[in-house]
């Protein structure tokens, strides 16, 4: 059944495969569109420094920002909600951070923070923090007022109202907005680790475009986007657990 369900998908991704490999044949230039099958190659022959060194640097880079960026979120999404002023005060300039030309003023954190893992961190916070935030806002922001009327002439107080009626219905908002970050924050990690570092799948690109390995350029981009899908999958797993009741609705 689970196999069905994921035939469609299947099928595309063999379809945009093909439809590569015949592009980057007509091209015959593998600098500049290698075909997946070298790219294939290319992975398995750097399979150790990938794997060992690279990945692991810019999957760390990945889980902290993320982190960050989830507990900034909700705070910042819990404290809108929570007083009308710091909403007022606060939306519009979250609003504002997403119209920061991040490739511009990442080489300034490199600057300020150095090569290490912060610069780098740092950046995947600024790109991801934003749709967690705003997400877990509209989700504390859908219970309907009549529902927390009810509980409030029940008897129920502020703190359980929000136990027990906000953060469930919060629940659906706040994984699609994790869903929509995890990506955004691999990204992130690869863009801080391009323009300054010393480790990670982005340098490792960086490292190898100035070689005109087209290949070498496209296995990092491949791992990335495996290690984002592996990553949106667990987390979808894990939102069926927690949140089985959505498909009733």
């Amino acid at each position: 059944m689970r196999v069905k369900k994921r035939l469609p998908a299947i099928i595309t991704a063999l379809c945009l495969l093909f439809l590569w490999q015949i592009i980057a044949m007509c091209i015959n230039a593998a600098y500049i569109l290698p075909s997946p099958v070298q790219v294939a190659i290319k992975i398995w022959e750097l399979k150790e420094p990938l794997f060992t060194v690279h990945t692991p640097a810019t999957l760390l880079v990945t889980l902290v920002g993320l982190v960050i960026s989830i507990v900034l979120g909700i705070a910042l999404a819990v404290i809108m909600d929570r007083y009308e002023f710091w909403e007022r005060a606060l939306y519009p300039v979250i609003v504002t951070t997403q119209t920061i030309p991040v490739t511009a003023i990442a080489p300034l954190f490199v600057l300020w923070l150095g090569y290490g893992i912060w610069s780098k961190v740092l950046v995947a916070v600024l790109i991801t923090f934003f749709p967690i935030t705003i997400s877990v806002h509209d989700g504390l922001k859908s219970t309907k007022r009549e529902n927390e009327e009810l509980m409030k002439t029940m008897g129920l107080s502020s703190l359980q109202i929000f136990l027990k009626l906000k953060i469930p219905a919060c629940l659906p908002y706040f994984f699609s907005a994790v869903k929509m970050a995890v990506p955004l924050s691999i990204i992130g990690a690869a863009m801080g680790e391009w323009l300054g570092a010393q480790s990670g799948l982005g340098y490792f690109s960086k490292r190898m475009m100035t070689q005109l390995d087209g290949a070498g350029v496209f296995a990092p981009v491949v791992v990335l986007a495996v290690c984002a899908m592996l990553a949106v999958a667990v987390i979808t797993a894990l939102e069926r657990k927690l949140i089985a009741w959505r498909k009733e609705v």
